[in-house]
């Protein structure tokens, strides 16, 4: 480990899944790993990111197999950093996370990801309170998800560290010029997301004009379903679009011609997309379940409640100088926010307080 000031010379490993079930729409615990690794590698540091074969956080004996192997033949002067998604394959071994000064980095808590069965949540529940407590370290990646490890799952608040994501700088949006406005939303067809609240309250606004474009992988091939009967049976079809998966020039185009981003999550750590909305000047409709809005650039209702964000995207639909002026205060707040090689430097310090 370097002296304390010195830059550069870590060697780091970071455990993370092969497969991630993860929003393929450039956010994600995925593209975090992968834009930290660039950073480490560009600061001087040796980053290697350690793909693990196998299903997770629900793991196979394939994901449970390859964790063990992986860390026997871990080399002795690597640090290595547990990414939260492929600790519970480790489940049962908190010894041989103990033995070494492991680092565990948590985007999201599995056991309360919803969509799991309450048996399952129980298992991953009690995977993490056995595991994260055996860690030197442990880097939540939101002031939510610190703060809960701290509170329900008895990890150390002194052993915790946040390092939010970085949001690359994108050129401000330049909105679909009319008429109408364009609503984009972007994160993976599951539950925790809310894009069947978000549709719900849209279908209230018949008489406005509107369309809603949704980005993301079917993770929860059910729910998408329902997801796509859902504006069937609310004869929205002509309104909501479903993209699926984005390539970095789609995705590019879609925030460039949006007039307004909305997301009606369950719960949210960080809120990536939010903060590149934010990053890209559209005003946003977001859940308070872990939003970074502002009141001046957006609007923020209670999670679920479809009164409450069909009356807020009233107001904003309906209103273009309103959506103008909390478009300059969103483009404002995206300017503060941190980018990676600002955030790769906090991940190190963090790494240092070991």
């Amino acid at each position: 480990m370097p002296a304390d000031g010195q830059i550069g010379g870590m060697d780091i490993t970071l455990l993370v899944p092969a497969t991630p079930a993860i929003e393929a729409t450039g956010s994600g615990p995925h593209t975090y790993t992968a834009c930290l690794a660039e950073g480490l590698r560009a600061a001087g540091h040796t980053p290697r990111l350690l793909a693990l074969p196998g299903t997770h956080p629900l793991p196979d004996a394939a994901a449970r197999a390859a964790a063990l192997a992986a860390w026997a033949a871990l080399p002795a002067a690597t640090l290595p950093v547990i990414d939260g998604l492929v600790l519970p394959a480790f489940a049962g071994h908190g010894d041989a996370l103990a033995a070494r000064p492991a680092v565990g980095l948590v985007h999201h808590l599995t056991a309360l990801e919803p969509g799991h069965a309450d048996s399952v949540r129980a298992g991953l529940r009690n995977t993490e309170l056995r595991l994260l407590p055996r860690l030197a370290r442990v880097i939540a990646t939101s002031a939510e998800t610190a703060k809960r490890l701290a509170e329900e799952f008895g990890v150390d608040p002194g052993r915790i560290g946040i390092v939010v994501p970085g949001t690359p700088d994108a050129p401000r949006a330049a909105g679909s010029g009319g008429p109408g406005c364009a609503i984009l939303s972007v994160g993976a067809l599951t539950p925790r997301k809310g894009h069947d609240v978000l549709i719900r309250a849209l279908a209230r606004l018949f008489d406005l004009d509107w369309k809603l474009t949704i980005v993301g992988a079917a993770r929860d091939a059910a729910h998408a379903a329902a997801l796509r009967a859902l504006v069937s049976v609310l004869r929205v079809e002509e309104r909501v679009r479903f993209v699926g998966e984005a390539d970095a020039a789609s995705l590019d185009a879609l925030w460039h011609g949006a007039d307004l981003f909305a997301l009606a999550s369950w719960w949210e750590g960080y809120g990536t997309t939010v903060a590149e909305a934010l990053k890209h000047g559209l005003p946003v409709a977001a859940t308070s379940a872990g939003t970074l809005v502002p009141p001046e650039a957006g609007v923020v209702c209670p999670p679920g409640d479809i009164d409450q964000l069909a009356k807020a995207l009233r107001r904003v639909i309906f209103d273009a100088g309103l959506r103008a002026a909390m478009a300059e205060a969103a483009w404002s707040t995206g300017r503060a926010l941190p980018d990676w090689p600002a955030q790769t430097a906090a991940f190190v310090a963090e790494l240092e307080r070991r």
